[in-house]
């Protein structure tokens, strides 16, 4: 009796068993791994490490909340962006831990699922998500107006970040 391919066919199956899904755009697990995406991107950890990461009135940190119009507000997750080693540095990706922004220093942004994809893929970046309504968002405008090319990077991490489409749970 040849064993191989039963030893092949069981293989495949732990293979597959152990493979994870990809999480949902938008969830704790994706919010989790654009924060080790933003660490790694220098036009974000460079590029915001001088002015706008110093714009936290004293605080220390910086919150960026996002989700998904569709699947609506009880999605929300988080991004805590601190300076760190010279550098605005995320230090934590996740579900909502601020109840309450302060909109001078601090983000919500949201859109439907078709346009988180369609700025993740680059067909357009922020100013024509904003003034077309794309992207609805709260905060500092005219900050993140000065911040053009980190705002594209941190617009393009639903590309680079492989996500389920299904709201979060």
């Amino acid at each position: 009796m040849n064993k191989l391919p039963f030893l092949a066919a069981s293989l495949l199956a732990l293979s597959a068993a152990g493979a994870q899904a990809a999480p949902a755009l938008m969830s704790a697990e994706w919010t989790a791994q654009a924060c080790d995406a933003w660490n790694k991107d220098d036009t974000l950890a460079d590029g915001l490490a001088d002015k706008w990461i110093k714009n936290d009135k004293g605080r220390g940190y910086k919150i960026i909340q996002m989700y998904r119009t569709d699947c609506g507000e009880k999605y929300i997750s988080e991004m805590k962006i601190m300076a760190k080693d010279g550098k605005a540095m995320c230090v934590y990706g996740g579900k909502q831990q601020t109840a309450a922004l302060d909109y001078d220093v601090d983000y919500l942004m949201h859109a439907t699922t078709e346009r988180w994809n369609q700025m993740g893929a680059g067909e357009y970046g922020p100013m024509r998500a904003m003034m077309f309504g794309r992207l609805k968002f709260t905060g500092p405008k005219m900050e993140a107006m000065s911040v053009m090319g980190p705002f594209e990077a941190f617009l393009r991490l639903p590309g680079k970040i492989h996500a389920d489409q299904a709201c979060p749970k």
